[in-house]
Parts: structure tokens; sequence; C-alpha cells
């Protein structure tokens, strides 16, 4: 028997990404996985993708999940934080959602609203520090999709000096699941195919916390809803110092980060490239006309954004690899 896991709302997007990561990792036996609505359908009526998988979703309680050694919370904001509170301190918990990211009760009230649950420690392992302190935790607060992308592409920079931490500009488009799987008319395929639309422009929640892990003073946030189902693409801009070379800050700064890769010159990153990994792809470059720093992020935002990257954190919490079970290489085409 190896590390007896499992998924409380595993009937979404994220969850069944889990499902479909646990199910393959060597060191992890996934031993329940819950669900509201969908609590007693069979798994592969709501994830027929995982066809062979003989598994019933169980009531989202803590009786179903506290026999397991690692639990996975891939709930919607707010629902975390009890559910994770009345769970024995033995077991180990990866939460997906946002209730333990913040260590700001004030932008936790602004941004999200209700009860503010106090802060875990931060689950992304390629900023200093991280993985020895996700290694030490019972308790990780996994990163959000957005902030993935644009603090791998902002925080090196800010920490070297390289640019400015006022006036940073974020542009991001994400594919439809990032907004999760509930029914909504604004997320329709005639709605959304061969359109894009920008949403919550000015006031997306992952402005405080990208704020938090890349010591931004400043920023400008404005996400796009984009015509696919998975992926993110984050173009990045801040005003440089001059003080470092911004391509060497980055290189240094992941060069033993199985996940982060840093394009050779040219190549400029797509969603495509990342889809089905938990990699982000990095590009950077200099705009002619306004001198500012540009680096464009790619990841999938059920990847890297979500599943893959709690699967990481999960891994330094049991003293594993952190590449146990998750790919590099992306799924093409």
């Amino acid at each position: 028997m190896g590390i007896r896991v499992a998924v409380a709302g595993a009937s979404g997007y994220a969850g069944g990404e889990l499902l479909r990561l646990i199910t393959g990792h060597p060191e992890f036996d996934l031993v329940a996985a819950t669900a509201h609505r969908q609590a007693g359908q069979p798994v592969t009526v709501v994830h027929p993708q995982l066809v062979g998988l003989d598994l019933t979703f169980g009531a989202t309680e803590p009786a179903t999940l506290a026999e397991a050694d690692l639990v996975f919370l891939a709930l919607p904001h707010g629902e975390s934080a009890a559910l994770a509170a009345a769970l024995p301190d033995a077991v180990k918990v990866v939460d997906l959602g946002a209730d333990h990211r913040l260590r700001d009760a004030d932008a936790w009230a602004r941004y999200y609203g209700g009860a503010y649950a106090d802060a875990w420690t931060y689950g992304l392992p390629e900023l200093p520090g991280q993985r020895a302190a996700i290694a030490a935790s019972h308790r990780v607060a996994s990163t959000g999709c957005y902030a993935v992308a644009t603090t791998l592409a902002l925080a090196p920079l800010i920490a070297a000096g390289a640019v400015r931490p006022a006036d940073v500009v974020v542009v991001a488009a994400s594919g439809t699941s990032g907004a999760g799987r509930a029914a909504k008319a604004h997320l329709l395929g005639s709605e959304v195919m061969g359109d894009l639309s920008p949403y919550k422009v000015g006031a997306h929640q992952h402005v405080p916390e990208i704020k938090q892990a890349t010591g931004a003073t400043s920023l400008s946030f404005t996400p796009i809803l984009a015509p696919m189902p998975r992926g993110i693409l984050a173009t990045v801009t801040a005003v440089p110092t001059g003080d470092a070379d911004p391509r060497a800050v980055l290189a240094e700064a992941y060069a033993d980060a199985p996940f982060v890769h840093l394009l050779p010159e040219g190549a400029w990153p797509h969603t495509a490239a990342t889809a089905g990994s938990n990699s982000c792809h990095l590009q950077v470059g200099l705009d002619v006309d306004s001198g500012r720093v540009i680096v464009v992020s790619a990841i999938d935002n059920l990847g890297k954004g979500a599943a893959g990257q709690a699967v990481q954190n999960a891994n330094l919490m049991f003293g594993l690899p952190e590449t146990t079970g998750l790919s590099t290489f992306g799924v093409a085409p």
C-alpha cells in the first residue's frame, strides 16, 4: 500500500485532472473522491476520460477523507478552510483553492470577502526557499493559475533588481476550464467560440496573490477568456532598471527547476506546447519603442496552474522527487 490519497471536489475540471495524475503516480493510491451533486455517481459518469477507474464519488465530508494520508482540496473559494480544519492533524493537505494563500486579511476581504482563514505555506516550489518550506509542511496552499504564470515570469526579475516593482502590467488569456465546470451562459460554446473577452478588469482576485509572491508594489492585470479548453498565455511587462540582464536573471533562477523552461532566443511560448504537462515556458525580450521588459509565459492552467502544481507540492511534502508522476512534455497536436 502506497500513500493513501483522497480528492475533495473531484467532479470539477481540476479534480478530474488530479484523479488522472494520481492514478498514474507510482507512490499514490487513490482511496476516495468526493463531490456534492454527483455524490453516489460513478466517477466515469462525470469523467469519461478515466474509463476503467472503478470508483464512486462520496460525500464531501471529513469522515470520507480522514483515513487518507494526503487530501487534495479542489473546492470553490471559501469552502476549503472549514473542511481542512475538521481533518486530523496527521493528514497532509494541499488546497487548490484560495482560502489559505493570502497573508493579508484586508486583501482577502477586498478581493474575496467572507471569513478570513490563516495563511498556509505557499505552494510555488520555484520561489526561493519554498521547496524546503513545502517539504516541512503539513498544510500547503497551492497557487492560483494566473498567479503561477505571472509569478514565474516576474518574481526573479524583481528580486534581482532587474525591473522596478511598480508599474507592472499583465495581460493574460486563459482557457474556459479556468472558470470551472458550473453551467454559465457566458461559457457556452456558442458564446465562447470565435471570441475573446476580458473579465474582472482591474479587480481580479489573483492580484494580491501575485503582488505577495513577486514583490510587485503596483500591478495592472487584465484577464481574457480565450476560446480554448485549457492553457494560459501571460504577457508581463515591467520597467527595467539597467542593473541586470533579464534573460541572465531568468536563466540563473531556473537553472535547476525541472518544470520551468526558458526557451531559446527567438522562440516564443504558446499554450499548446504545454498542454497536459506541468511545465512553464518562458521567453524574455525588450520593447524597442517603450524600453519595457517583456516576459511571455505559457502554462496548462489545469497542469502547472492547478492539479500538476498540487501534485508537485505533495511530492515534496512526502520526500519524493518533485517530478514524480508528472510530465515535463506537452501533448501535440
